[in-house]
Order: C-alpha cells, then sequence, then structure tokens
C-alpha cells in the first residue's frame, strides 16, 4: 500500500513537471515572436555622456555618474527613510508598443527592499499632480513611495526585490503593479498576477540583460545572466489601460546598481 501510495506521488509529481515545462516552452515561444517583431529604435543611452542630457532625478541624496559606457546609480545610505530613495525619469515621453532593453548589475548586497522599473509613468491630473511629471518634480525632492502610487498612472515592475524584513538572499521576487491614484486606497488593488518567487537571479555583481515588453495589454520580461534565461508575464486587461508616459528606474534606500545600454524600440 505505501509502495503504491509513493508510486501515485511521483507520478503526481513528474505530469506536473510535464505541465510547467511545457507551459514554458510555450510562452518563450510567444515571446520569441513579439521579440523578432520589427521594431524602430526611439530612445538610446550608451552613458558616455552626461546622464543629465536625457534623464530627471527624483531625490537629492541619490549619486548618479555616467561615463565609460555605464551608469553608477546609488540611492541614499539610510534604508527604510524616503528622503533616501531615488527615482531617475527619462525626459522622453513614450507611447504605444514598446520594447525597453538594458543591462543590469546589482552592486549592493542587502537582501531587502527593492528596484522598481516605471513604465509610461504620468501624474494623475488631479490638482497640482499634472499629466507632465516634470511640472511638479519639486514635490518629489523626498521621493516617498506613497507619491508616485497615489498620485501617478503608471505600471510598475519590481525586481532584484525583497521583503523590508528578509534576511535570506534567495528570497527575491519580481511583482508587477498598475498604479490606480487619487483614490485614497494605497497599493490595494494594483497588482498584476501572477508574482514570481525564488526567481534564482540578481546575484550581486552579475550582469543581467534585461528585456521589457508591452504589447498591447500584455506586459512582458526576460532577463538573462550567464546561462539562466527566465520569462515573466502580467495581462492588464483587467485595469485601466495607460497609452504614454515615462520610463523610470527606482531605488529604495540603501540599494545601488550599475546600467548600461539602455535602449527603447517603438514595434511595428
Amino acid at each position: 500500500m505505501q509502495k503504491r501510495k509513493s508510486l501515485l506521488i511521483l507520478l503526481v509529481l513528474i505530469y506536473q513537471i510535464f505541465i510547467i515545462n511545457a507551459q514554458n516552452k510555450n510562452l518563450k515561444k510567444k515571446f520569441q515572436k513579439i521579440d523578432c517583431a520589427k521594431a524602430e529604435m526611439i530612445f538610446s543611452d550608451s552613458f558616455t555622456d552626461d546622464w543629465s542630457n536625457q534623464w530627471l532625478l527624483d531625490g537629492e541624496k541619490a549619486f548618479v555618474e555616467s561615463g565609460n559606457g555605464s551608469l553608477k546609480f546609488l540611492a541614499g545610505n539610510i534604508p527604510q527613510h524616503d528622503a533616501d530613495h531615488a527615482v531617475l525619469w527619462t525626459k522622453k515621453i513614450f507611447s504605444g508598443n514598446i520594447r525597453i532593453e538594458f543591462d543590469y548589475i546589482r552592486i549592493d548586497s542587502v537582501p531587502r527592499f527593492v528596484n522598481i522599473i516605471y513604465l509610461f509613468a504620468s501624474g494623475s491630473g488631479s490638482g497640482v499632480y499634472k499629466q507632465d511629471i516634470s511640472v511638479w518634480k519639486e514635490l518629489r525632492k523626498i521621493p516617498a513611495m506613497k507619491m508616485y502610487f497615489e498620485h501617478m498612472n503608471a505600471y510598475h515592475i519590481s525586481f532584484a526585490a525583497y521583503d523590508i524584513d528578509n534576511t535570506d538572499p534567495e528570497n527575491d521576487y519580481i511583482r508587477a503593479r498598475r498604479y490606480l491614484p487619487e483614490r485614497g486606497k494605497g497599493l490595494a488593488g494594483t497588482d498584476l498576477m501572477p508574482d514570481y518567487l525564488k526567481t534564482g537571479l540578481f546575484k550581486p555583481n552579475v550582469k543581467h540583460h534585461i528585456t521589457i515588453i508591452r504589447k498591447d495589454k500584455t506586459i512582458w520580461m526576460k532577463i538573462s545572466a550567464n546561462s539562466t534565461e527566465k520569462i515573466f508575464k502580467w495581462d492588464t486587461e483587467m485595469q485601466p489601460p495607460i497609452s504614454s508616459g515615462r520610463i523610470g528606474l527606482r531605488l529604495m534606500g540603501s540599494r545601488a546598481s550599475i546600467i548600461s545600454n539602455f535602449n527603447v524600440f517603438l514595434l511595428k
């Protein structure tokens, strides 16, 4: 009886692995079709020139330095302190179906807090929070998270991310959101499912090539590092659509990174 039970458990596990592998292959095939579509480069920064030519900064404690083909981006030193967060925004505003590509190296070893990339960020349009977020940049000298999710429309992807009380460097996650501003409900209801846990990515000092595609009502993300390649996907159709806005890179206090080869393409 015990042998039959063990065999049944083994067969179930094998079946689950088979299903997961089939789903992953199907996901990869769909991503490759979109990734290989014709596209026009509409933004490029090799970071050989002054970063401020193409980017705006929120946060007065950040360290930002460009040169030799990369951007060194460090938030302030104090964790869980609003004034030590930092956000870089493209000056250019994007719309339509786009592909973003860049190389990312994590240069901190803090197993807490998050990196975020924002897509199509714009102000809510309510009161002082004009759609053009550069107009109210002064309000974000202290870049508290609530200033963003309460007053901006944006897609948000957390990566190389950890819970604030985490101690396990393997316990990372990738999570997507669609901010729903001016409701007084914070982040409630903003999740784009699924979350991806313990990805095995984002070891310090390892180059990761990141590709993000917004195509119609779907957001795709591919991350490649060494011999590892993983694909992530979120559907946005249950949330109000966002058609245009800036791209942003956020670091929470005590986090640090190097960015290079940042390019944006318009899908044809």
